[in-house]
């Protein structure tokens, strides 16, 4: 993905564009052949990848696949889950967490996008949840950087945090990352997560300033939602969030990698899979591409 300067609005639009991507969870009715090949014939460079999916096909397969369909792997989701007490469970934790490092590597990725964890049952100790999330990443974050590949912490939304990430804000997530060099621990920017957040603006500048910001995800808020809430996220231009701002601030802070589309959604997912993509393109031109 180049950093260089656009020249004009038509440049501008064409560099934003390169930096474009859609994460499989998105079109989840595609498989990974379907995906990348709907993506080269769209003109979409890059693919956020979940671990799963990729396992069952084959991880250097995948990584060939994607390869020489021109594409480019912009993140791998995910590892984390690094809050349990009993010690077995964290060390198992690790061991998996070593394995998603080099399945990054292999697909070509420098992000692994980890997702903390929430309280272990019965426990009410945020604070602690949080110190053993540092101490996993200062057992990994040597070993992802001598593959290559950076640690992405990514803060979720409060209503997440009693069962799946404890780190809710992105002044929490730096306080975390900034523990450890730049280079190895990043924060990974999501507007569905943040977008409530009135330090946001803020945060992102000091992401920015640390070069913090690993990656970059997309999805809106709209409500009502579902039970269980995980499958809420709303297609770009439904809900409540300033998608365009949040792009703003995120170029403003000088991050120019990939701008990824995360959307989990049953009814994105019960269409046909290149009328979903095609939608997304229409979205990211219109809600996060275009000056105001």
């Amino acid at each position: 993905m180049s950093s260089a300067l656009p020249t004009g609005p038509e440049e501008e639009d064409e560099a934003l564009f390169s930096r474009f991507s859609i994460n499989q969870q998105t079109i989840k009715q595609w498989s990974l052949p379907e995906l990348v090949d709907g993506c080269a014939k769209a003109g979409v460079r890059g693919v956020g990848l979940w671990r799963a999916p990729v396992q069952e096909y084959g991880v250097a397969a995948a990584a060939r696949l994607v390869r020489d369909a021109g594409l480019a792997v912009t993140s791998l989701c995910r590892g984390g889950f690094f809050t349990a007490l009993d010690a077995k469970e964290r060390a198992d934790a690790l061991t998996v967490n070593r394995t998603a490092v080099e399945e990054a590597a292999t697909l070509g990725t420098d992000t692994l996008v980890l997702v903390s964890g929430g309280l272990p049952p019965g426990s009410r100790d945020l604070h602690g949840a949080r110190e053993r999330i540092a101490d996993a990443l200062a057992e990994l974050a040597p070993h992802a950087a001598a593959a290559g590949v950076r640690l992405a912490l990514e803060p979720l939304h409060p209503m997440y945090a009693a069962d799946r990430c404890v780190v809710s804000t992105l002044a929490q997530a730096l306080a975390l990352a900034e523990r450890f060099p730049a280079e190895q621990v990043g924060v990974v920017v999501d507007t569905y997560h943040l977008w409530w957040d009135d330090t946001i603006g803020a945060q992102i500048g000091r992401a920015g300033a640390g070069g913090r910001i690993a990656a970059f995800q997309l999805a809106d808020w709209v409500t009502p939602l579902p039970a269980g809430v995980l499958l809420g996220r709303g297609q770009l231009g439904d809900g409540a969030v300033d998608l365009r701002w949040f792009r703003e601030q995120v170029d403003a802070a000088g991050y120019r990698g990939p701008v990824e589309v995360e959307i989990f959604n049953p009814e994105l997912w019960e269409r046909p899979g290149a009328e979903v993509l095609a939608e997304v393109v229409e979205r990211f031109t219109r809600h996060v591409m275009h000056a105001r």
